[in-house]
């Protein structure tokens, strides 16, 4: 895992054009809207000192998703979240790397809890937050007027 860079574009806009993949995220996005994701996900390294990670297997070096801690205007929507694209899904990709994303958090940015805002249909990624011991905590509306169900665990646990 590291900060994305602009050589990831390529894998980045193939994960944005997939519309298995993007199916919780707003559906598939054209290159230039990849683009801008991958340029705000770099920004927010340099604005707030985290960020999305570019997840590479580590056999074939290949781009498997972003994952990471994303850290909104309003402090109350940070959360850790993954988006592993659906070649490698079942591999244990997003948990390895949901779990160290947590980790991270906790340790550098001294976060006492990780949150996951997760659509109430994506089962798979309910499985992973409580794989890396997340639980239930609520349902929420994003602004955006979707709705979402809060996962979460606090440092101490």
């Amino acid at each position: 895992m590291r900060p994305p860079v602009q050589a990831d574009l390529d894998a980045w806009a193939a994960f944005d054009a997939d519309p298995v993949a993007t199916r919780f995220f707003g559906g598939p996005k054209a290159r230039d809207v990849a683009w801008d994701g991958l340029a705000l996900a770099a920004g927010m390294w340099a604005l707030r000192g985290c960020g999305l990670f570019s997840v590479f297997e580590a056999d074939t070096g290949h781009w498997v998703g972003r994952v990471g801690p994303w850290v909104p205007e309003a402090p109350d929507r940070a959360e850790v979240g993954w988006a592993i694209l659906p070649a490698f899904w079942g591999r244990g990709y997003a948990t390895e790397a949901a779990a160290a994303a947590v980790g991270w958090a906790f340790m550098h940015l001294g976060w006492s809890e990780a949150r996951h805002r997760i659509d109430p249909g994506n089962t798979p990624s309910v499985a992973v937050a409580e794989r890396i011991g997340s639980r239930w905590l609520r349902t929420d509306i994003n602004p955006d007027g979707q709705t979402v169900e809060i996962y979460g665990q606090s440092r101490k646990a």
